[in-house]
């Protein structure tokens, strides 16, 4: 049996990885601050900032490490420096989860799995730094997941619009950014799919169609039965801007595939998977 071991698995996606894999895998996780996660034994608490991550990789002993950490950059630095020269000389394999913001300096169209990166945000040059590092790597020892947009029913992004609403603030929304999504519970479905079958390389694990924010929000605040919303329009360029992770040449089984209709069903509950 994979022992997994998930970084960062007491936020958002880091919970809903385990939640999938641990009824069929031996999985670890580490959490910071959020101490209900302390009375469970698969849990180690972890302080990025002041904590070696060797002690933890060393303790569990993992063959799967899912990286899905945030915090200070160059802590992440080291942290994904050791990752790699651990899994280069170990029986281990390193899932590391990226962003679309690798590709957010290209405008003009969406970007595929093997498209050159190029960011003009902090945030995207990070994931590009710890993307090329992990590709020094054998192509077996890893994969390398970027994520569009993702969404679900606690979702930081749903949290934040639903704090707009109750605050009776404007919702912020990007009419020029063409976007695609995918839900959390497909996302993991997908991941645990890899797992099994052992993949590697770069994957877009997005929806296979485009949409632009405001429409996928108009159709949130729907589904939430908001009637007039009060938008505050933001515009970061005269044209359409897109920021978009599709996937072309590691495309997963039909069955696995999603849309961004699929992910507001799901977020409204009309879809449960």
């Amino acid at each position: 049996m994979n022992k997994i071991l998930i970084l960062g698995a007491s936020g958002f996606i880091g919970q809903a990885l385990y939640k999938e894999l641990c009824s069929y895998f031996d999985v670890y996780g580490t959490f910071y601050s959020n101490k209900s996660f302390a009375k469970n034994a698969h849990f180690i608490r972890y302080d990025l900032d002041y904590d070696g991550i060797d002690e933890i990789v060393l303790q569990v002993q993992p063959t799967i490490i899912i990286s899905s950490l945030r915090g200070d950059f160059p802590a992440q630095i080291e942290v994904h420096t050791f990752l790699t020269e651990y899994v280069k000389t170990r029986p281990c394999k390193l899932i590391f989860l990226s962003s679309a913001n690798v590709f957010d300096a290209y405008s003009s169209y969406p970007s595929y799995e093997y498209d050159k990166t190029l960011s003009e945000s902090i945030y995207g040059k990070l994931k590009i730094r710890i993307e090329n590092m992990i590709m020094r790597l054998p192509l077996k020892k890893y994969a390398i997941v970027r994520l569009p947009m993702v969404f679900g029913h606690n979702s930081p992004r749903i949290l934040e619009i639903k704090a707009c609403l109750r605050e009776k603030v404007p919702v912020e929304v990007f009419p020029n950014l063409v976007m695609n999504t995918i839900s959390d519970k497909k996302l993991t479905q997908q991941i645990h799919y890899m797992i099994n079958r052992r993949k590697s390389g770069i994957f877009h694990l997005g929806a296979e169609d485009l949409i632009h924010h405001d429409e996928f929000i108009t159709e949130i605040l729907k589904s939430m039965h908001v009637e007039k919303p009060v938008f505050k329009n933001v515009y970061t360029s005269n044209f359409d801007r897109f920021l978009a992770v599709l996937p072309k040449d590691n495309k997963l089984p039909k069955h696995l595939a999603t849309t961004n209709q699929e992910t507001l069903e799901y977020i409204s509950g009309k879809k449960t998977s």
